[in-house]
């Protein structure tokens, strides 16, 4: 069943909301509308993407349904593009495993039937829902610019390069081209580490999703690392060590792994832990 909501002045809005985005107002009262309904607009996806509704090409599509005032986004799965069109008749396809998410409608399809008609929901579950779990995943392109490309460059030959502001002569890993102090342009390039000292640090009680770091087991501790001649602390994974051993002023070096761009982790060097004095300005 698909649940809208009603307003004070009867528009039924869905998906539903706790709130009325006219006038503000709480809503509360619950009605069925019907699985099939009216496409307003759509668009052709020639090349699905990884993680949407369906993996062959399709269209995406509002769907006012029956007895809604408002329209539904979502994939219809149809031969082509000559066969979609605004005022198209639709209906859901439901999903063979459903989970209380969008995604139990697995789909639109094509529909040719009757109008389904509207009934007024109760308003009561048997197992209310208290809480969702809902997975977000952004998806970026960086260009980097001349500071960047030298850094990322120097890290495929395991070295790690900053740069110095010819004024304050700090120098700042990951470089970015300017000093954020002074404002003026840095070009002195200045290899640092490969070892540093823990600044801060925390410790994560919580596993990540959706990351390349799937296969490290919680508690895990990630840290702040100030490399060795760097005037700015980076941060990186602590390894090699129990998580309730690390301390402010442990002494670390990079682990690669073999085809690495970047240190896996940072793991003790087994020197004496540095003074607090020599690393205070860059907590």
């Amino acid at each position: 069943m698909i649940l809208g909501v009603k307003t004070r002045d009867g528009r039924i809005l869905v998906p539903p909301v706790e709130y009325d985005p006219v006038t503000a107002e709480e809503i509360r009262d619950l009605v069925h509308v019907g699985p099939t309904g009216t496409v307003t607009t759509w668009a052709w996806n020639h090349e699905p993407r990884r993680g949407q509704p369906l993996d062959t090409p399709f269209a995406w599509v509002l769907v006012q349904l029956d007895g809604a005032d408002t329209a539904l986004l979502h994939a219809l799965d149809a031969p082509g593009p000559d066969v979609v069109h605004t005022g198209m008749r639709v209906r859901v396809r439901w999903a063979e495993e459903r989970t209380g998410a969008i995604t139990d409608i697995a789909c639109f399809e094509p529909y040719d039937g009757e109008v389904s008609t509207l009934t007024v929901h109760a308003g009561e579950f048997e197992d209310p829902v208290t809480g969702i779990v809902a997975a977000a995943r952004l998806d970026y392109t960086y260009s980097p610019g001349r500071a960047q490309t030298a850094y990322i460059n120097a890290l495929g030959g395991r070295r790690t390069v900053g740069e110095r502001c010819p004024s304050c002569r700090k120098v700042y890993v990951p470089p970015r081209g300017a000093c954020p102090t002074c404002g003026v342009a840095t070009s002195e390039q200045v290899e640092v580490g490969p070892r540093g000292t823990v600044t801060t640090f925390c410790i994560v009680n919580i596993k990540a999703a959706h990351t390349a770091n799937l296969d490290i087991e919680v508690p895990y501790v990630y840290a702040h690392i100030a490399l060795d001649g760097a005037d700015l602390a980076l941060h990186g994974r602590i390894g090699g060590i129990p998580y309730d051993e690390v301390r402010m002023g442990l002494r670390v070096e990079p682990v690669w792994t073999e085809g690495g761009r970047y240190p896996d982790h940072y793991r003790p060097t087994g020197e004496p832990d540095a003074d607090y004095d020599t690393y205070k300005e860059l907590l």
